[in-house]
C-alpha cells in the first residue's frame, strides 16, 4: 500500500500521516466543563500547542485567542507565535477532532473540507457554538480547499479513521448509537460515508468500548490506522478489567481482517494503562489516541513509565521516521477526552 491517497484521481479521506498544512486546537476558557482546572489543562494545551508549533503551523481558536498565545509565549518564547495563527471565535467546549473540518484530497493536490454536524455525541452535551465554529474557520481565510456543507448528516471526525486509499473503519457503537442519524440503517449509513468521504470500502469495527467514554465508542480511542497495512489497537491482559472482554473480542475480530488487497494487517498491540479514576469514577485512558503531525507523533502518557514506554516503542514501530513526544493527558482524560480528540489536522 502507497501513502498518497490518489485513489483512481477522486477525493479520498486524507490519511493522518499525509503531509499537513496545520493542526487546530480549539482553547480551554471559563465558560467550557474546564472551568474547574483551568489551569491544569490549560498547561497540557500549552504543551501540545508548543510540539506542534515547532513542527507546522497551529491555529488556535478562542474566544479570547491572545490568552492562549501569552501563555504560550511564557513557556516557550515569542519565536514560537511565527507558527501560529488565532481566530475569535465562541465555543461550548474544545474537542476540535469532532466539531473540525474532515479533509478530502485529490492527485492533483486540491482539497475539500467537509463541514459535518456535530450534536454532542448524540445530543449529550450543547454543541450550537462549536457546531459554527466551521464556517467562521473557513470564512476567516485560514484553511483552504472547497467547502462543502454535510450539515444534513451528523458525523464526528473520532469516529473514522482512513488509510487514505479509500478504505474507512469506524466502529458499529458509535455510528449505531441513538440520536446520531436514525432512522438510517446501518447499510444507509455505509452508503452515506462513501458517497460523502469518497471511500470504496466501509470497515466496521463491532466491540470494544471504554469506561467513561461519551463517545459510544470512537475509533481513535480503540484502533488506529498506519502506513503499510497496520493497525495499533488497545489490548488488555487482565481478565479482572472490566474492559477485558469488548477488548477481547475487537482483537479477535481484527485478527480476522484482510486490506483490498486479500492480506492479513499487520497488528500492533498498545497495553492498556492502568485504570485511573476521579472522584470514583473510571477514566477512559488509551493510548490509541495519539496524534500524528509533520515529523513527530505526540503520543498520551499517564505517569505509568512501564506502560507510557511500551506504548511509546509500539508507536515507534508503526512510524519508524517520526519522533515520538509524550504528552501528559492526565488531566485531559478528566473530562472523558485525550490528546487526539483535541485536534484536528488540515492537509
Amino acid at each position: 500500500m502507497t501513502n498518497s491517497n490518489t485513489h483512481n484521481g477522486r477525493f479520498v479521506m486524507s490519511a493522518e500521516w499525509e503531509p499537513q498544512s496545520g493542526v487546530q486546537l480549539t482553547w480551554p476558557h471559563p465558560a467550557t466543563d474546564w472551568q474547574p482546572m483551568l489551569g491544569e489543562i490549560t498547561d497540557t494545551y500549552v504543551e501540545i500547542a508548543v510540539e506542534t508549533a515547532k513542527r507546522e503551523r497551529l491555529i488556535i481558536v478562542a474566544p479570547q485567542p491572545e490568552e492562549a498565545l501569552h501563555a504560550i509565549e511564557k513557556k516557550a518564547g515569542h519565536d514560537i507565535a511565527r507558527n501560529i495563527v488565532t481566530l475569535k471565535c465562541d465555543t461550548d467546549d474544545t474537542w476540535a477532532r469532532d466539531h473540525g473540518f474532515i479533509t478530502l484530497r485529490r492527485s492533483d493536490g486540491s482539497s475539500k473540507l467537509l463541514d459535518f454536524k456535530f450534536n454532542g455525541w448524540g445530543m449529550k452535551f450543547k454543541a450550537d457554538k462549536d457546531n459554527a465554529i466551521n464556517r467562521t474557520l473557513y470564512s476567516s481565510g485560514l484553511v483552504s480547499g472547497e467547502y462543502e456543507n454535510n450539515l444534513d448528516f451528523v458525523l464526528e471526525g473520532g469516529s473514522i479513521e482512513s488509510d487514505g486509499q479509500g478504505t474507512v473503519f469506524t466502529t458499529t457503537g458509535c455510528l449505531m448509537a441513538p440520536n446520531r442519524n436514525q432512522p438510517l440503517t446501518k447499510q444507509d449509513i455505509e452508503n452515506e460515508l462513501k458517497r460523502r468521504l469518497g471511500a470504496e470500502r466501509i470497515v466496521w469495527i463491532d466491540h470494544g468500548n471504554l469506561a467513561g467514554d461519551d463517545t459510544d465508542g470512537h475509533i481513535d480511542t480503540l484502533v488506529r490506522v498506519a502506513p503499510d497495512d497496520t493497525l495499533l489497537y488497545m489490548g488488555c491482559d487482565d481478565e479482572t478489567d472490566g474492559q477485558y472482554d469488548e477488548l477481547k473480542r475487537m482483537e479477535s475480530q481484527l485478527s480476522t481482517l484482510l486490506t483490498d488487497d486479500g492480506n492479513r494487517y499487520r497488528l500492533l498491540r498498545l497495553p492498556s494503562p492502568d485504570a485511573i479514576y476521579d472522584d470514583g469514577e473510571r477514566l477512559p485512558a488509551t493510548y490509541a489516541n495519539y496524534l500524528v503531525i509533520n515529523g513527530a507523533v505526540l503520543c498520551p502518557t499517564y505517569n505509568q513509565p512501564e506502560n507510557d514506554r511500551k506504548a511509546m516503542d509500539t508507536i515507534a514501530l508503526a512510524f519508524p521516521d517520526r519522533e515520538i513526544i509524550g504528552i501528559d493527558c492526565r488531566s485531559i482524560i478528566k473530562q472523558h477526552g485525550s490528546l487526539h480528540c483535541c485536534t484536528m489536522q488540515y492537509y
